[in-house]
């Protein structure tokens, strides 16, 4: 009888494990390239094509300047996605704070899209709901 319940349980951390290597797997993590404009940032984006068949975006960048200190100043941190068949789309505006224990700022985004990204990039904004990139990029992942 222990054998059977032991059996059973190692059938069911097999099928687990194997359940959540497979959610892990269907998300691509891209890293974004140093900056000349802001050095010190470093991040990452995750993309991940949910049940909807929707691009979930996440975006998470850390010591990152804020954009009034930018050289000239700017508003907002804008996220971009390049697509294949439908240019470049705003995805929104990057949010950042202060960390709690540090002076760090942080920059996020969550956001979906229905077109299927192939390159990630932030530029500083005049304002957040521009329709086209300006020339202040700031970070950019390498073409996935």
């Amino acid at each position: 009888m222990l054998y059977k319940i032991t059996q059973n349980s190692a059938f069911l951390f097999t099928l687990m494990f194997l359940f959540s290597l497979l959610a892990v797997s269907c998300s691509k993590k891209v890293r974004f390239e140093g900056s000349n404009v802001v050095p010190a940032a470093e991040g990452y984006a995750r993309i991940k094509k949910d049940e909807n068949k929707n691009y979930s975006i996440e975006v998470n960048i850390v010591n990152l300047a804020s954009s009034e200190r930018l050289q000239p100043p700017k508003n907002a941190y804008v996220v971009w996605i390049t697509t294949k068949n439908s240019g470049v789309k705003n995805t929104g505006q990057l949010k950042s704070s202060t960390g709690f224990f540090s002076k760090a700022l942080e920059g996020n985004l969550n956001a979906v899209s229905p077109f299927k990204p192939t390159q990630v990039f932030i530029t500083a904004e005049d304002a957040a709901n521009v329709q086209y990139p300006g020339p202040f990029r700031v970070l950019q992942t390498d073409p996935f």
